[in-house]
């Protein structure tokens, strides 16, 4: 009876409308009716021996010097192992096939990927406590909403600005982890219209419960006029609007921006969007080549430094490259050489 007060409730995660989710759905029915076979099997042999060999039954068989069936070993040992098998196959088949980084090779059971259908790239940052999209192709982004047109592969890049996070759209795809200074990625593909739930599922701090944002499912029509609403009624995503943005905030109201200043994704992910410090691509360059030593000269200067007894010292440092004419820290190759270093 208990079980019929669930017969309302959204079941979206085992009926969600994204050829992803679909599969993995079919993993979880597949996987537990395998398992099945041989938890109602003990489960009922339990019931039955406990019934059967009661002390009260004097009907019963009573060997006690019974230990060992060669057969009864075969049954209890071989089923599972063929099982596990069973189970190890299907792990293996599908970690491969629903890989998030990988490419769609189809958009439904019976709808084969087209060769020249391209992608949407979505790019997404976690925030505290928000999540915000970026549309490179279109040039536009949102807070807390989020699109897709139905039947097109989606190609979505993550990463957060400052604790690990989890993007979280049941009826497209499965759980993918945002962290910052990381790019993950999910390929995936809504095949119904419709307006979804989003969420972040890994605890994040107070305004966790209101990470949550609205997923639209849209015809070709639809989400090029969605790209146009927010093109008209949306301002500019700069780096020094988005340096606010990223402040903890809880339940963001959706926000448009008609624009997003180029580099900025990469310098999210660099962790270098204001400009007064080294990216972490540089820094990793630089210990690629070896630390500071010739290799990454170019990225150190000669710094006043006072010791702990108070004595004045040059010693080198390693400085952002960051300059007047290059205030994005381009690679020192694209910026002036005689350009002091910040």
């Amino acid at each position: 009876m208990a079980g019929l007060l669930l017969a309302g409730c959204n079941a979206v995660v085992m009926k969600p409308h994204g050829d992803i989710a679909q599969q993995q759905a079919q993993l979880i029915v597949t996987s537990t009716l395998l398992m099945m076979l041989i938890i109602v099997p003990v489960i009922a042999l339990t019931l039955f021996f406990a019934y059967r060999y009661r002390q009260s039954n004097t009907e019963a068989t009573y060997t006690p010097d019974w230990d060992h069936s060669t057969r009864l070993e075969l049954i209890i040992w071989g089923a599972p192992l063929l099982i596990i098998i069973a189970l190890g196959a299907i792990t293996w088949i599908s970690t491969h096939k629903l890989d998030p980084f990988r490419p769609l090779d189809r958009i439904a059971a019976d709808k084969p990927l087209a060769a020249d259908v391209k992608p949407l790239e979505v790019y997404v940052v976690s925030m505290d406590w928000k999540w915000l999209f970026i549309y490179p192709e279109q040039g536009v982004a949102t807070v807390n909403e989020l699109a897709a047109p139905v039947d097109r592969p989606i190609h979505f890049r993550f990463t957060s600005t400052s604790v690990m996070n989890t993007f979280y759209v049941p009826a497209l795809a499965g759980m993918i982890y945002t962290m910052p200074g990381m790019e993950t990625q999910l390929h995936a593909v809504i095949n119904k219209a419709g307006v979804y739930d989003g969420l972040s599922a890994n605890y994040s701090g107070a305004g966790f419960s209101g990470m949550r944002f609205k997923f639209h499912g849209l015809s070709d029509e639809e989400f090029a006029r969605w790209v146009d609403g927010n093109k008209t009624g949306g301002s500019a995503l700069t780096r020094a609007d988005y340096l606010q943005l990223e402040q903890p905030s809880a339940k963001e109201p959706v926000r448009r921006f008609a624009s997003v200043e180029p580099g900025l994704w990469s310098a999210i992910v660099d962790r270098c969007v204001d400009g007064k410090k080294m990216c972490a691509s540089q820094m990793m360059a630089i210990d690629a080549a070896g630390g500071a030593g010739k290799g990454g000269v170019a990225s150190t200067m000669r710094s006043p430094w006072r010791d702990a007894d108070g004595v004045q010292r040059e010693r080198t440092v390693v400085a952002g490259l960051c300059t007047p004419t290059n205030p994005l820290g381009l690679p020192i190759e694209t910026a002036s050489a005689a350009t002091p270093k910040n």
